[in-house]
């Protein structure tokens, strides 16, 4: 085993003094085996969602509590649950899995203002947020309060309602969880002691079913996929840097290419697979 991973990892006789892994062949056939893992694992997927799919545990309640918190700690009042707004992040989050876009307007020229007039509520101010790829409310809501927009969005006095939807759908071919937040006040600012008192007004029960995700499938599938990269990449990584130490200290004259530069593009890789994991924000 010693002698074969030897053979395998670093420069000597036996393998030309090129770590083996690092063959034009050997690299040919990682990246076979990569592409046959992905329509595997893309298979079992679509089969057995059960077994491999995207894991999410997210509700309504824990993204008001989340965003009643960081609220409070901007000395603003709190929001009430509202089902007409609700309803209509339901049916964004729909607009949007149906004509399959990511965006605050829609392909047809919807505007949020249309689906939040549609549900019945006659708003003075509205906003929106929106995130997908996230799989629980505490992510979702971090990644809103990092953005200057979104953050005003949830902290502005302008607004007295909220209203959300969170729902598993396919946005260009890959399955994601969307998260719509819609915001609202059906009256002008008022003093913030009577916003602490409509703060204590009981949300309706209806809308809560609309703004629940619970999916938990044996093994994630964006965890699985992204490990599996990262795994190959970084064994790559130590071969190259083995592979280079070892040529340097033995003073080895070959005519392949640099390292250094393969390793700097890897890293990179892994970098873009860290950003690929994590949800997003509009």
């Amino acid at each position: 085993m010693k002698d074969f991973l030897s053979h395998l990892f670093t420069p000597r006789e036996s393998n030309n003094h090129r770590a083996k892994i690092l063959h034009h062949t050997n690299l040919f056939l990682t990246i076979i085996f990569l592409l046959l893992s992905s329509l595997l694992i893309q298979r079992i997927k679509v089969n057995f969602p059960s077994v491999l799919g995207i894991k999410a545990d997210i509700s309504a309640e824990e993204l008001l509590s989340l965003t009643n918190k960081e609220r409070q700690s901007a000395g603003v009042g709190s929001l009430v649950l509202n089902e007409k707004l609700s309803q209509a992040a339901l049916k964004k989050a729909d607009d949007m899995f149906e004509y399959n876009y990511w965006a605050h307007s829609s392909p047809t020229g919807k505007t949020p203002w249309i689906f939040i007039t549609a549900s019945g509520y006659k708003y003075v101010y509205a906003g929106e947020n929106l995130a997908r790829g996230f799989s629980n409310a505490e992510d979702a809501v971090k990644a809103w309060m990092a953005s200057p927009d979104h953050r005003n969005n949830m902290l502005s006095s302008n607004y007295q309602d909220v209203g959300f939807a969170v729902k598993i759908g396919k946005l260009n071919d890959e399955e994601t969880v969307l998260i719509v937040e819609e915001l609202g006040s059906l009256n002008m600012p008022i003093s913030q002691s009577k916003v602490a008192q409509v703060a204590t007004a009981v949300a309706p029960v209806e809308n809560t079913n609309v703004g629940t995700v619970q999916r938990q499938p044996l093994v994630n599938s964006q965890s699985l996929s992204s490990n599996i990269y990262v795994i190959i990449i970084s064994v790559l990584i130590f071969a190259l840097l083995l592979d280079m130490i070892i040529i340097e200290k033995k003073k080895v004259m070959r005519f392949v290419g640099h390292n250094i530069d393969h390793i700097l593009y890897l890293l990179l890789v892994l970098v873009l697979i860290g950003i690929w994991g994590k949800g997003v924000i509009i």
